[in-house]
C-alpha cells in the first residue's frame, strides 16, 4: 500500500484506497469521498465531528502521507514531523438509494500545529492505532485526540496560479 497526499479541497466523489474490516477480514477497497446527504439535492457529507459519537460498526481507514489546507488564498501541506505516514480515521457507508458504498473521515479539534490554519482537523491516527481504531480495541475518545505540538511539520506550497505566473 502506498500512502499518497491528501488534499482537502478535493472534489466529492473522488475515489481513494480505505482500509475496513470486509467479509473476509481486513480489506482495501477503493471507494469515493463522500457520504450520502440527508436531503435530496445537497452535496453529500465528506466531513463529520467525531465528538459525542460511538462508532461501533463501519469504520475505515484512510491512508495518507500528508495533508493540504488552503487558509486566504495560500496552500500549506502537513506532515508527520518524524516523516511516517498517517491514517485518518474515517467511516463508510454500504450503498443505498442510488448512491453508492461511500466514506467520510472524521473531525476533530484541531492540534497547535492546525490551529493557526483551521479550528478543526481530520482526525489523524498514528500506524501502530490502526488496529484499536478498526478493532474497536479502545474508545474512540482515547484515539480520536489532537496529536501533540510539534507533531507536524508545516510547508507552504506553490498553487497552480503561482506557479503559472511563475512560468510566465
Amino acid at each position: 500500500m502506498k500512502a499518497t497526499t491528501f488534499d482537502t479541497d478535493a472534489p466529492p466523489d473522488e475515489c481513494r484506497i480505505i482500509v475496513r474490516y470486509g467479509d473476509e477480514g481486513v480489506e482495501m477497497v477503493e471507494l469515493p469521498w463522500g457520504l450520502r446527504p440527508k436531503e435530496p439535492g445537497n452535496l453529500p457529507f465528506m466531513l463529520a465531528r467525531a465528538e459525542g459519537r460511538k462508532l461501533p460498526s463501519h469504520r475505515c481507514l484512510v491512508p495518507a502521507s500528508e495533508f493540504l489546507i488552503s487558509r486566504h488564498g495560500k496552500r500549506y501541506r502537513f506532515s508527520l514531523a518524524d516523516g511516517d505516514w498517517f491514517y485518518f480515521a474515517g467511516i463508510w457507508r454500504p450503498a443505498s438509494g442510488g448512491w453508492p458504498e461511500a466514506y467520510a473521515i472524521l473531525t476533530i479539534e484541531a492540534n497547535a500545529d492546525v490551529a493557526p490554519y483551521q479550528d478543526r482537523q481530520m482526525a489523524v491516527l498514528r500506524r501502530r492505532q490502526r488496529m484499536d481504531w478498526l478493532d474497536l480495541s479502545r474508545p474512540e475518545h482515547e484515539l480520536l485526540q489532537p496529536l501533540p505540538v510539534g507533531a507536524f511539520r508545516i510547508e507552504r506550497t506553490i498553487t497552480r496560479e503561482a506557479q503559472r505566473v511563475l512560468a510566465l
